[in-house]
């Protein structure tokens, strides 16, 4: 067989072991070295498997990695989440629909410190969901609320997925983290619009308001979310301007947010503990997730196979734009079936190499990846934010899913607006130094 055969049967091998619920990492640490051992031999595998072990976890640009996770483990564990709600609430609780538009704004205000989408979502559907259900909205609607606003978690930084994308590329991770802003920033306002709307045209969604609250009680509310625009803009305003590498980032942002937690009395010792534990947990699992992607792509890469797809592709000489969309297809349609990480790791070496030789910015690429994997976290059967949404709430899945169809249609409309206008995501990272 030949190398190009050799790859096309451990792709094939790589689809059915993810089809078995065989763990992500491990199917792609399995198939690259096997794969790698059957091309060059079992001695090179072997010795490529221990020297990618350590090379691929020993980068320093990984530690922002666990940086950021702590930042959001202290501040999540000390209540932000709920106070964040509470603040949001007390302004624009009153109106019809008020909740729903709260609890999106929440997520995107606690994604900013978080990072992740399972935790954003987890954390704040605990709370605003049980809140919506009281004052008599539709059980879809409160959840799609929650599990759309949890997306974020991955766009806006600080977003372990595309400090994931940047090492696996090697693009510059602190503009990555910057070009996720005004792209965030974007998509949070038309969820949050897209919940007006809703309760506009369909009364039923939200039956009732809350009483109006005073604006003592409002200035009184945000006195408990400070933090979040401060550590935020120390850690991201510092790796913008440069002062700060994106690990001193999320070093600076850790230690605040620790610093805050521990002063205010919001999280105790055993607190601690928890938080430091399950961040590491969730480090070991990405860096599994990153050696195995590696090896894979590396695998890939003596196989030849990203560049007979590049050569094939360009040699139909279609306009660029519609190898995109072929392109974004792929992740569209794989993201109904596989997990993101598994989306973003299997694809990313394909396909990045075909987008730069196109003349595309990786910058814009990596935040359009980021925008087709929310698309995945929303869409059966293995959307993540509506399987986590409906197991901390209570509520039948399909009962969520159901409720996400008008923000998964609003992610798609956010997808094609960066995709005609790159400016929304590279406008900042090409200001940067």
């Amino acid at each position: 067989m030949s190398s190009e055969q050799i790859g096309l049967l451990f792709i094939v091998i790589l689809f059915i072991l993810m089809f078995l619920r065989f763990p992500i990492a491990f199917s792609m640490l399995l198939t690259g070295i096997v794969g790698y051992g059957i091309i060059l031999g079992p001695g090179a595998a072997l010795s490529k498997l221990g020297a990618d072990l350590y090379t691929a976890t020993a980068s320093y640009s990984n530690a922002v990695i666990p940086m950021f996770l702590l930042m959001g483990m202290f501040l999540g564990s000390g209540g932000l989440g709920k106070e964040l709600f509470r603040a949001f609430n007390s302004w624009i609780g009153s109106l019809r629909g008020g909740l729903g538009i709260a609890t999106v704004i929440t997520c995107a205000a606690f994604s900013a410190v978080s990072g992740s989408v399972v935790a954003t979502t987890a954390t704040i559907a605990k709370v605003a969901v049980p809140e919506m259900i009281a004052h008599k909205y539709k059980d879809s609607f409160s959840t799609a609320c929650a599990a759309a606003g949890g997306t974020l978690g991955i766009l806006i930084p600080p977003s372990g997925t595309l400090v994931i994308y940047g090492i696996l590329t090697e693009e510059s991770i602190g503009k990555l983290l910057i070009g996720g802003i005004i792209p965030g920033i974007l998509t949070a306002i038309m969820l949050a619009i897209t919940a007006w709307l809703q309760v506009k045209y369909n009364p039923s969604l939200a039956p009732t308001s809350q009483a109006k609250t005073s604006f003592f009680e409002k200035m009184e509310s945000m006195k408990y979310i400070w933090p979040v625009p401060l550590i935020f803009v120390i850690s991201m305003g510092g790796i913008y301007l440069g002062v700060f590498t994106p690990s001193e980032g999320g070093a600076v942002g850790a230690f605040l947010a620790l610093f805050f937690s521990v002063v205010t009395k919001r999280l105790k010792w055993n607190g601690v503990i928890g938080s430091v534990s399950e961040a590491t947990s969730i480090v070991i699992m990405i860096m599994f997730l990153i050696i195995g992607g590696k090896i894979f792509g590396q695998f890939l890469s003596i196989t030849k196979i990203p560049f007979q797809i590049t050569d094939t592709l360009l040699a139909f000489n279609l306009p660029p734009f519609l190898l995109l969309l072929v392109i974004f297809m792929l992740y569209f349609i794989c993201g109904f079936f596989m997990e993101g990480f598994a989306v973003l790791i299997l694809f990313t070496p394909l396909f990045y190499p075909l987008i730069i030789k196109m003349g595309y910015d990786g910058i814009w690429y990596g935040i359009m990846t980021i925008l087709m994997l929310l698309n995945g976290f929303l869409t059966p059967p293995v959307g993540v934010g509506a399987l986590v949404t409906s197991s901390v709430t209570n509520v039948r899945v399909e009962s969520v899913f159901k409720g996400l169809i008008p923000f998964w249609i609003t992610l798609i409309i956010s997808t094609i607006l960066i995709m005609v206008f790159p400016q929304i995501a590279t406008f900042l990272p090409n200001l940067m130094r």
